[in-house]
């Protein structure tokens, strides 16, 4: 575990990839407004795994972005990106230190929390109380370079038995977003 200086506990993990990452999304074009196509995607990726909350989820040095977003509350503006709120809602920005996509990011690999209540690195995240998370499941968008530009993932406010179906339903479907984006670095969408 990774502990401050004053010898707490920290919840998110140093992301020494972030100038490597920030340099890549910037060349891309991807982490600055919503689209679309990955609203679409969100709200694809929720249907398919049955969830009130889906995220297509590009960090930077210091936030995460949902360039695509599925909520209960349904669709979001595309022009006019929103704030994450308390009180259960989503918006389109984050801080870096909420969630846990950035734990993905770090690690490179997916990561599958049933009960984010098991987990005591997890489960004093701000989500837990600000938005009611109780299961997270996400894996990392790894561009052909190996950098780690964001993560898809999906949550609940219950817990859930994702097993080893969810694990490979979430890599498959980020596998498949990134062929999407590799298609548009090369100017084929």
């Amino acid at each position: 575990m990774t502990y401050d200086p004053t010898g707490h506990l920290l919840l998110t993990p140093i992301d020494k990839d972030a100038p490597a990452r920030v340099r890549r999304l910037r060349e891309l074009g991807l982490g600055e407004r919503p689209e679309p196509a990955f609203d679409a995607f969100a709200h694809r990726l929720a249907d398919v795994t049955g969830v009130p909350f889906s995220m297509v989820n590009f960090i930077d040095g210091n936030r995460q972005f949902f360039a695509g977003l599925h909520t209960p509350e349904g669709a979001h503006p595309v022009a006019a990106p929103a704030t994450a709120t308390a009180a259960g809602a989503v918006g389109r920005f984050m801080a870096r230190d909420h969630g846990y996509c950035p734990h993905v990011v770090v690690r490179h690999k997916a990561l599958v929390l049933e009960d984010v209540r098991d987990y005591p690195r997890f489960a004093g995240n701000p989500v837990v109380d600000e938005i009611g998370i109780r299961s997270y499941m996400g894996a990392p968008l790894m561009d052909r370079t190996g950098v780690a530009l964001g993560t898809i993932c999906v949550v609940d406010t219950d817990v859930r038995p994702w097993g080893r179906a969810g694990l490979e339903t979430i890599k498959a479907m980020a596998a498949e977003l990134m062929e999407q984006i590799n298609r548009r670095e090369d100017g084929l969408l």
